[in-house]
């Protein structure tokens, strides 16, 4: 959203209702932003709900979903209520209002273990955990609709996003929240797998080119750095910019179900480049350097530890 406004476009934001009439990140917007938006607070699982948030509305960018893995093994059931039946009422409401272009957001876990690299949109899903089964399904409904009704949709697939606001459900906000709060002996699930992470603001460039692409309709698009890190050298990384010295713990309450773990994942973004004229800007060790640099600055902020609870799991 705030990429989106710094573009000059008229937003609507679509938030999940609660009685604090709380907006999520989007309260820590400066004022005067927050003042520019027009916020529709609802349920992405209530069909008449999302219908009235998309009305006068030319284009949709749908990225609500549950995406944390680890809840989706024990909470199944909203999953499948949240990304698949929420997908559904996002491109139905589509097409009876006529959008013009419907960008679904999609995420590299529905490859499951890389079988070949860098990973190509033909490569075969595999959903190894609830969660990606649920996007599985969600892109799929997504696209029935352009094959079926020519609803314009795009699916964008996102490799691992990282940076400044992420959830300490997520591994790199896990590793900075800890040692920021002083502790030495890291806990971790498996250090093993290789991640391809995608600084934020290469992500949200990514949603605004499918946006603006007259080529991508009807397709399937990786946005994915091209560069691949393993968990353990991420933690190695991140301690040495913070001038730590610190130790792994593998915590058993972290480690996925040994056939759900994705051991693997490394992105091949030429379509993206071909389609969308979209390249990351925060590529290789260096850019990856670089966006944890920025990240852990937004993270050591004066206050910003204040809202994570780095002493105990996040699912």
């Amino acid at each position: 959203m705030e990429y989106l406004l710094k573009q000059g476009y008229a937003t609507r934001a679509f938030v999940q209702y609660n009685s604090f009439n709380r907006w999520g990140w989007l309260d820590d917007l400066p004022e005067a932003t927050r003042r520019e938006l027009d916020v529709f607070a609802g349920d992405i699982r209530d069909p008449h709900g999302v219908h009235k948030a998309m009305e006068d509305c030319d284009a949709v960018l749908h990225l609500a979903a549950l995406i944390a893995i680890p809840y989706s093994y024990h909470s199944p059931d909203t999953y499948v209520d949240t990304n698949v039946k929420g997908t559904l009422n996002v491109v139905q409401a589509a097409r009876q209002l006529g959008i013009q272009r419907v960008i679904h957001a999609s995420t590299s876990e529905v490859y499951g273990t890389a079988q070949f690299v860098p990973i190509t949109e033909e490569h075969p899903l595999v959903g190894q955990s609830p969660y990606s089964a649920s996007k599985i399904g969600a892109d799929q409904i997504a696209l029935s609709f352009y094959y079926s009704f020519e609803t314009p949709v795009i699916v964008v697939r996102p490799f691992n996003t990282y940076g400044p606001r992420q959830s300490a459900r997520a591994v790199i906000p896990t590793i900075i929240t800890q040692i920021a709060s002083g502790a030495r002996k890291i806990h971790l699930g498996s250090l093993h797998p290789t991640r391809d992470f995608s600084f934020v603001t290469d992500t949200a460039k990514g949603f605004v080119a499918a946006l603006e692409s007259e080529q991508g309709v009807g397709q399937t698009i990786n946005l994915g750095s091209g560069f691949e890190v393993s968990i353990g050298d991420t933690l190695k990384m991140i301690a040495e910019l913070m001038g730590a010295t610190v130790e792994p713990v593998e915590d058993e309450v972290r480690v996925r179900p040994l056939n759900s773990e994705v051991n693997r994942l490394l992105s091949n973004n030429s379509k993206a480049r071909h389609l969308l004229g979209w390249q990351p800007e925060y590529k290789g060790v260096e850019g990856f350097r670089r966006g944890l640099a920025e990240t852990i600055r937004w993270f050591t902020e004066s206050g910003k530890l204040h809202g994570y609870k780095s002493s105990s799991y996040n699912l």
